[in-house]
């Protein structure tokens, strides 16, 4: 530290000579010394002058407290020491964010992929299940083919046959439910079904 001091007091005192000296006249040898030294002390004056203010941002927002309470104060940071994974950031946003639609096509083929059974239990028709699977097959395969980098796709196509089969047990166990919960909706209403009314009233 006292040699850079010592140092920096030898720069200034060039410094002066050389300004002295430009009342007599000065070589332009001697003229670039005295702007490259005056650079020099403008530069280490802004460093310091820098270094200063970011202190004094520091302290003033500790004094306010802004850095208390912090989320993750005390605590490890979520995802601190797992695999590296170079996406990341676009998965944080998309989480973060509530987005669909957007990010690499392996992230999304599996986030359709864990929805699939959901959307296909909301159609009405075997030809609209099918017509579902094979555009998200489809998919897949075309994601497989493209090298653009990204995370690997290891979503599964689905077989459409198999997927029609458990459409149609999820439809009829869904119709199912229904009808137990009307009926037992009518026993605990205290009203009996039509057919009984009729039959009873007939006889």
């Amino acid at each position: 530290m006292n040699g850079e001091s010592s140092a920096f007091k030898r720069r200034l005192e060039r410094a002066m000579e050389l300004r002295n000296a430009r009342a007599t006249g000065m070589t332009a040898e001697e003229e670039a010394e005295l702007e490259a030294a005056e650079e020099g002390e403008r530069q280490k004056r802004k460093k310091v002058d820098d270094a200063a203010r970011v202190e004094y941002l520091i302290r003033d927002a500790m004094a306010q407290g802004k850095f208390d309470n912090l989320k993750y104060a005390g605590k490890p940071i979520p995802g601190l020491g797992e695999r590296y994974d170079p996406d990341w950031w676009v998965k944080g946003l998309i989480q973060r964010e509530h987005l669909s639609g957007l990010g690499p096509k392996a992230i999304l083929l599996r986030t359709e992929d864990a929805e699939l059974d959901a959307k296909l239990d909301a159609l009405y028709s075997e030809k609209q299940v099918r017509d579902l699977v094979e555009d998200f097959n489809a998919r897949v395969i075309d994601a497989r083919r493209q090298l653009q980098g990204g995370p690997p796709v290891i979503t599964k196509t689905r077989d459409v046959g198999v997927e029609l089969e458990r459409w149609r047990e999820r439809r009829a166990a869904a119709a199912q439910a229904t009808a137990v919960q009307e009926a037992v909706n009518q026993e605990l209403a205290g009203k009996r079904p039509w057919w009984r009314r009729i039959w009873n009233g007939s006889g």
